[in-house]
């Protein structure tokens, strides 16, 4: 099985950045950022191709967060910038390979002055 390991949440203050990044065990075809605040629903943030590099974003978050990989290190970026109190959630890290999905343990973003 493949296993998720999350790092990188902590506490920012609005418009300040933060470095989030999962690594895997393996190598894997997709890999992404979804989020869930308390009473809210889990929602995609953002997920790249990990070959060719292409990427999506929430509209939420476009233009401030930028999806990156390396893929020597099955790793996936999330630098996220400009911040905003909207943006505190426990950022999950999800990856696929074939016909299966992976779900990180979760990191917690709290974005407060």
């Amino acid at each position: 099985q493949v296993q998720l390991v999350e790092s990188g949440g902590g506490l920012v203050q609005p418009g300040g950045s933060l470095r989030l990044s999962c690594a895997a065990s393996r190598s894997m075809f997709v890999m992404g950022w979804y989020r869930q605040a308390p009473g809210k629903e889990r929602e995609l943030v953002a997920i790249i191709i990990t070959t060719a590099g292409s990427t999506n974003y929430a509209d939420s978050v476009k233009g401030r967060f930028t999806i990156s990989r390396d893929n020597a290190k099955n790793t996936v970026y999330l630098q996220m910038s400009s911040l905003k109190p909207e943006d505190t959630a426990v950022y999950y890290c999800y990856a696929a390979w074939g016909a299966n999905g992976y779900w990180g343990q979760g990191t917690q973003v709290t974005v407060s002055s």
